[in-house]
This record gives C-alpha cells, structure tokens and sequence, in this order.
C-alpha cells in the first residue's frame, strides 16, 4: 500500500488569496522601491490569482478548459512587477500599467490559456484590477474595496483578508448567481456519474439482455425517415440555380443522408442478430446497450454534430433537422424564410454563403466581408413572413450568462441580466447580412462568441454583434461569460 498526497488549490476565493498572499512577506515588500504601489498591485494580482483558480469551478462558463495555473506563476508574477516599479523610481517616470497587464496576461498567466474567450477574459480582469485606481481604494469585486496601501503593512493585510472578504458568492468573479446553478446541477451529475460507475452499472450493462432492446429498435427504425433522394433535388436544379445557398442545403443533406444510412443499417444488423441471422459481435451489445440505456451510440455521434442530449432527445433532434432539409430543398428561392441555423451541420458554412451572395451582388472580396446581426421583436419563426431585404432570417439561438430584453416598436432589444433559474432563455428571430469591413461599426454591441453546445472550447462557431444598453460596458458581458449557444442542453 502507498499514500499519495496532493497539494492542489482550494475551491473557494477567500482560501485561495488567503494562500496566494501566504506567499510573499515583509521583505519583499521592502525589496521594492515604490511600497505603496507595490502593496497595492500585489494585493490585486494575489486577488486575480484567486479568481482565475477559482473560476475554474463554473464549468465552460468559467474557463472552457482546465488551465495549470500555479503558484510560479503569481511569485514571477510579483517579481516582475518588483523590477518594473523599481525601474520606474529610478527613471522617476510614470508606472507602466498597459506593460505590466500585458506581461502578466498575455505571457506568464495567457501562455497557458489556449483558447482566445478565456484569454479574453483573463485580460478584462487585468484590466479591471491593474490599473493605478488601485491607490485610492477602489473596488475590486461588489463589497470588497482595495486596502489603503499608505497606511497597511504584511500583517495588516493578511488580517484585511481574514476580517473584510465578502461571503462567497459568483458576482465576486462577476458571474450571475444562476453560474452556480449551472454548476451544482453539473456537479450532482457528475456524482451520480460516479456512482453508477463504481457501482458495476455500466459492466452489468455489457450483459443486458439483446432481445430487451427489440422494443428500441423497432420504434427507432419506423421514426427514421427515408434518404433525401439527392439524384431527384439535383435533378431539378439547373446551372444557374447553384447559388451559396444551395450548394450548402447540398452538402447538409449529404451528410444527414450518410448519418440516417448509418443508422438504419446499424439497427438492421442488430435485429438480424438478435434473431440468430448474424453473429452478435461486440459492436452489436455496444449498440443494444446505448439503446437500453438512452445513450447514443459512437460510431452515430462520429458522423454527427456536437451534441450533449441523451438518445431520445437526440433522435428527435435529428427528424426536426431532416424536416428542415426536406423543406429547404424543395425551397424554390434556395433559402427559408428563417432558418433554423441550430439544425445545421456546419452552420459556419451557412454564414459563409451569406457573405458569398453579398460578395457577389456588389463585387466586393469575400476576405473584406463580415457578418452583422439584427435581433428581431419576433420569437416564433413562424410569424417570419417574408425573406428579408438582406441576407437571411436565422432562429434557434440561446443566450448562456445573461438574458434578452426585448426592444418596443422597430427598436432593437438588448442584452440584460440574467433572471434567476432561466439559465438558457432563446433569442428572437435575426436578420443576418453581409456587410465591408469597414462598414462594421462595434459602438454599444457585445463580441458574443457563438458555440454549438454549452461546453463551449472546440464547439465554437463565429462572433456574433449583441447589441448593449447604451450605459453598458463590455467588461461586465466578458466577466458574466455571456456568450450564444446553439441547443438547449
């Protein structure tokens, strides 16, 4: 027998920057020769490394990955802030704030983050912690000001520490308190996860009984719908009629077409199986047991879409995206009048056709082109009565880390707190269109990343233009983690 010890960071804020802080001591404090600054930046920097550990426990909507951030990283950190603020005394010039925010978020903490959201995130709290307002005891979350550096010395701070933090709550990471609801619900899946696992239940699974999923298989095979027959909807095109649009319903019903005959001839092999017709093989119990236990099978999600859904949810999810592509391709203007951007394989290619068309129209180069968004006062897609002048209509977005406040009239709606236990409220219809580079005006909107499902990372499509109250910062959208997904998980 051996014992293993782990040294890993607590989970909760005031732990962490109670730690962080336990790094550092009198002496390096009198090491520099700026104190007060020093003070003051350091206790900010040991606070943010509190934060960026302890974010991690919000899921995708805190970081989309784990990141390795250690205690190396803070003490260098401090160091090169030491060397900084003494060279500023020696040359009596002004602190390099903008340099000391780069150094710390794009070098030593940015040279884990891999993913561009998480950087940008990263450097939002540098740029709300690091900044000379520290001296004159700003906030630094909702309820906790920055200590008076002219007047606290080592031991005064760790007491600041132990006497002044606020109750742990999300909006001291700037998160909404429906963040912690995601992240308990996740939490209590992941245990019961657990206990399943260890209880033997997915080894007994691999001896459930073959002929218990007949059931499954019959109900799933009459649900499957029938190929798009590609032979006849190219038929009926003629060589003008292969615009952006088309091309791309093309390729979307290729692709559901090889996921259905997947599927079909999957289930048709294992009831030949079961009824002694073939040899059951590993991958036929594989399949029987995902049928039993509402999971979906590998080989199905291989040629897929990302998807958190269970089985049935799952399948019905797909006979909603074959009815949108049976209706698309009989479309005669290549386009519905709102589509369901959700229920498409590669919904980047969607967006890229709609700055193909533009492109073309005005014979402007497709690299100069970029996508803009207008959300409509119109929540069922079935009201769209008519194509838009320009572009396309889209629905079957949600908006994670924050909430829709609809517009009055023709006037946009824009982007809101949270309300409490809604974690996922759908977005109205959009306008899509195509706009010049140039001609992309960002004033009052959010850079909202859109992703496919809530797990965020590699799942992520485009930006997308969210409009803000005009009294509104993009900092607090950023630090919310407010972002578009394309299911309802």
């Amino acid at each position: 027998k051996c014992i293993k010890i782990a040294d890993e960071a607590p989970t909760d804020l005031k732990s962490n920057l109670r730690r962080a802080y336990a790094k550092f001591s009198q002496e390096h404090i009198e090491a520099c020769e700026k104190p007060k600054e020093y003070k003051a930046t350091l206790f900010a920097l040991c606070f943010f490394h509190a934060l960026v550990l302890g974010r991690v426990k919000f899921g995708p909507q805190g970081w989309s990955k784990k990141y390795p951030f250690n205690d190396g990283d803070l003490t260098i950190c401090a160091q090169v802030l030491c060397n900084y603020l003494n060279n500023a005394h020696r040359l009596d010039s002004e602190v390099p704030w903008p340099d000391i925010r780069y150094i710390f978020g794009e070098i030593m903490y940015g040279g884990h983050i891999t993913d561009q959201w998480d950087r940008r995130v990263c450097n939002t709290y540098l740029l709300t912690l690091v900044l000379p307002e520290l001296l004159s005891n700003m906030n630094l979350a909702p309820g906790f000001k920055s200590p008076d550096a002219s007047k606290l010395e080592y031991t005064a701070y760790q007491k600041f520490i132990e006497e002044r933090f606020p109750p742990e709550m999300p909006q001291l990471f700037g998160l909404h308190p429906n963040a912690e609801i995601g992240f308990l619900t996740s939490q209590g899946i992941n245990i019961f996860k657990t206990v399943q696992m260890v209880s033997g239940a997915d080894t007994a699974a691999a001896t459930l009984d073959l002929v218990a999923c007949t059931p499954h298989i019959a109900k799933y095979k009459d649900d499957l719908p029938p190929d798009l027959d590609m032979v006849e909807i190219r038929g009926r095109l003629k060589e003008e009629d292969y615009t952006p649009y088309v091309i791309t319903s093309l390729q979307e019903s290729d692709r559901m077409n090889l996921l259905v005959g997947q599927i079909r001839s999957q289930l048709t092999e294992l009831e030949l199986g079961i009824s002694g017709a073939l040899n059951v093989t590993e991958r036929m119990e594989n399949l029987s047991t995902c049928l039993q236990l509402n999971r979906v099978y590998d080989s199905w999600r291989a040629l897929a879409y990302p998807s958190l859904k269970p089985l049935g949810a799952w399948f019905q999810d797909l006979l909603s995206r074959m009815q949108q592509l049976v209706e698309w391709t009989i479309d005669r203007n290549g386009v519905l009048k709102s589509t369901w951007i959700s229920g498409l394989f590669n919904p980047m290619a969607f967006l890229t056709a709609v700055m193909q068309v533009t492109a073309r129209s005005k014979e402007l180069p497709l690299d100069f082109m970029t996508n803009r968004a207008t959300f409509l006062n119109i929540m069922d897609p079935s009201d769209v009565v008519s194509h838009p002048n320009n572009g396309v209509h889209i629905h079957g977005l949600f908006l994670e880390g924050a909430s829709w406040e609809e517009g009055k009239g023709d006037d946009e709606g824009y982007v809101s707190d949270s309300k409490m236990k809604e974690l996922h409220p759908e977005m109205p219809v959009a306008n899509v269109y195509s706009v010049h580079i140039e001609e992309m005006s960002w004033e009052n909107m959010y850079r909202c990343p859109v992703f496919i499902t809530s797990e965020r990372g590699a799942t992520f499509v485009t930006q997308v233009n969210v409009r803000m109250d005009p009294d509104d910062e993009e900092i607090r959208w950023i630090l919310a983690g407010a972002a578009l997904v394309m299911t309802d998980d």
